[in-house]
């Protein structure tokens, strides 16, 4: 059974009988049956297997029924990236992301060869497009951090670098028996530890779920208990030395550098990578840490989209745990947001994993939308990039948001998160930002924009065409990021001025346009007004995008088309655009048009999938805008609309 998850299931389905009540859960069963598997109950029939999960006493029992009826054992685990927290504390709800399905051994019994083992044994690993899937999907997995139960706690200080790192195991973890350890053996690792590292402190890491083998009494002479869930990387990146039984922790140590020293028998240990205390005899080939990852994660392991209900890649779930983990990190203190507009309570509470309370709390972070007034220290949230499909003036709820703890992203005047972001993101390799380029193209070639509006694409002359993007009056980014040029109608006049010869498209917004904001103007000095246009189309056709804060100029961006602004957006200051207003000294950095993506739409802005509840990266935002579902606005929200359509002078009243 080491068919990849990348390449979909295998041709012939296979029938597994389940004797005991392990595979009752509905994702167990989804991922079982886009592998190829029909998991049904009863004894087996001739040509069938028998499931059997882990190896508690329900898979002896299992196991027994197989022998009984000489039916081969299919052997069922989670896989190496699971949830955001473990099944016993949470993780349940949450379902396996991936399993891992074994025809011949659990891949941590180090007694006989597994269909890992066997694979990692004789794997050619030379397909070219395989190994980089691999480097990129493990270079992912070390950026991000993320790990087999993902809710850590980033904002807790790890220990002062320096120390040996010895990670604990569950007490009774199969994973310990069969890869010929004891309990005993921790025992034996923590002197060893002691003994080869004379005088070193030790850090001795408990396993999220509790229940280990080292308690108070073992942090003497120098070792210290590290209960908090502090991610991996962070104690990797601290430690001079690795040790373990047959934890994960061991192969992930790996990625990051380690050689650890194992005294169990992991599938990981024996390839050449690790201090093998205990060898297997079987292994005699030495792999690199890419293949090693390729074997292990993207050929082994089965992982499933929730988002999309499919078979994935490794990347897409490493992904997937890098959104939930990151909107855990930010929601699990609570948010308390009491001035919240009344129509915003009901995505915000969705949007903020039902951590939001409408009154005063002093125990949670204070959010306020936008420029509202608000107590120092408090949250701005703003609507994201990728926004809806249908105008946010309308009441349609957001898919992205982004949460500024310094400023906003809009409001040049002060440093942002945003800004922060593009100034970090300048910084990174050109192979570091591969995601933010495939990304970009994905947008382009889909069409996508912030609310992704139908239109027309005008007739247009054989000329130079240069499109001016107007604005709503009292949008707070033409307020604060603007100079010299403060209107649609100075806008359309400087463009004017600047290309005597051109055709000048005015391009009104939409809000505008519908109704529900302020911003009309007569534009006389335009050659067309493009009332209802297309709006990437009029971009595709131009030559110049001209434009004081808008949005548009960004989407001009993504698809290389120049851009000149007269105020300061977040996108303008950095050697992308052609600027004529006055942008803050703070921006001196140069990022490419893909760092400047890498920030804007990864870094900064969290997604939430409508149709599964769940945060989720932007790839699925990209899919949900593209090709849906998506649901629509309720009869109340349209009625709020069009209440606002009689009071577009007064958004003050509903924003």
């Amino acid at each position: 059974m080491t068919t990849g998850a990348a390449e979909g299931p295998a041709p012939d389905r296979i029938t597994a009988r389940y004797v005991t009540g392990g595979f009752l859960s509905p994702r167990l069963r989804r991922i079982a049956e886009l592998s190829g598997i029909d998991l049904r109950p009863g004894l087996p029939r001739a040509g069938e297997r028998v499931a059997v999960w882990g190896h508690a006493g329900a898979s002896r029992r299992a196991e027994a029924v197989a022998a009984r009826m000489e039916a081969p054992v299919l052997r069922f685990e989670d896989a190496f990236l699971r949830s955001l927290h473990p099944a016993g504390m949470g993780g349940r709800a949450d379902g396996p992301l991936g399993l891992v399905i074994d025809g011949r051994a659990a891949h941590f019994d180090g007694s006989r060869p597994s269909d890992l083992e066997t694979l990692l044994a004789t794997h050619p690993f030379d397909d070219g497009g395989l190994i980089a899937r691999a480097r990129t999907a493990m270079g992912e997995m070390v950026a991000s951090g993320v790990t087999k139960y993902a809710a850590t706690r980033a904002d807790l200080a790890p220990p002062d670098p320096g120390y040996v790192l010895v990670v604990d195991q569950r007490r009774g973890d199969a994973a310990i028996a069969r890869g010929g350890a004891a309990a005993a053996t921790f025992r034996e690792m923590l002197l060893l530890a002691r003994e080869e590292n004379p005088g070193a402190r030790l850090v001795l890491k408990t396993h999220p779920a509790g229940a280990g083998h080292y308690g108070e009494g073992d942090a003497v002479h120098g070792a210290v208990l590290e209960p908090r869930s502090l991610p991996p990387a962070a104690l990797f990146a601290g430690a001079t030395r690795v040790y373990t039984v047959s934890s994960q922790l061991g192969f992930e140590a790996m990625l990051h550098g380690h050689r650890p020293v194992c005294l169990g028998q992991p599938f990981w240990s024996g390839w050449g990578l690790d201090d093998a205390r205990r060898p297997v005899d079987r292994r005699q080939r030495r792999l690199t840490r890419t293949q090693l990852f390729a074997g292990a994660m993207l050929l082994y392991s089965r992982w499933y989209d929730p988002h999309r209900d499919r078979l994935c890649d490794a990347i897409d779930v490493i992904r997937m745990l890098e959104a939930r983990a990151r909107a855990w990190r930010e929601d699990r203190a609570g948010w308390s947001a009491p001035d919240l507009r009344l129509w915003k309570r009901a995505p915000m509470r969705r949007f903020l994993s039902g951590r939001v309370t409408y009154r005063g709390d002093p125990a949670r972070r204070r959010l306020v939308w936008g420029t509202a007034e608000a107590p120092a220290g408090a949250t701005r949230a703003e609507d994201g990039f990728l926004r809806s499909r249908g105008l946010g003036a309308a009441l349609v709820p957001p898919l992205s948001l982004v949460l500024d703890a310094r400023g906003l992203y809009y409001d040049p005047s002060r440093p942002s998160d945003l800004e922060a972001a593009i100034a970090r993101a300048a910084a990174m390799p050109p192979e570091a930002l591969g995601r933010a380029r495939d990304l970009r193209r994905r947008i382009v070639a889909l069409g996508l924009t912030k609310y992704n509006l139908e239109g027309t694409l005008p007739a247009l002359p054989a000329a130079r065409i240069v499109l001016v993007a107007g604005q709503v009056a009292d949008d707070a980014s033409v307020r604060l990021g603007t100079s010299d040029v403060t209107d649609n109608a100075g806008l359309l006049a400087t463009a004017r001025h600047a290309n005597p010869g051109a055709f000048l498209v005015y391009k009104p917004h939409p809000d505008v346009e519908a109704g529900l904001r302020d911003g009309a103007i007569d534009a006389g000095g335009a050659d067309l007004v493009a009332r209802h246009a297309d709006p990437l189309a009029l971009v595709a056709a131009a030559d110049e995008v001209w434009t004081l804060t808008s949005l548009l100029g960004f989407e001009a961006l993504l698809r290389e088309t120049p851009v000149v602004t007269l105020g300061a957006p977040f996108y303008a200051g950095w050697g992308l655009t052609r600027d004529l207003g006055r942008v803050s000294a703070r921006r001196r950095a140069r990022p490419s048009l893909d760092a400047l993506v890498h920030a804007a739409l990864i870094e900064c802005p969290r997604y939430h999938d409508p149709m599964t509840g769940a945060a989720c990266p932007p790839e699925v935002i990209l899919d949900r805008l593209a090709h849906g579902p998506i649901p629509r606005p309720g009869p109340a929200n349209r009625l709020l609309a069009r209440a606002q359509g009689t009071l577009a002078g007064q958004a003050r009243l509903w924003r």
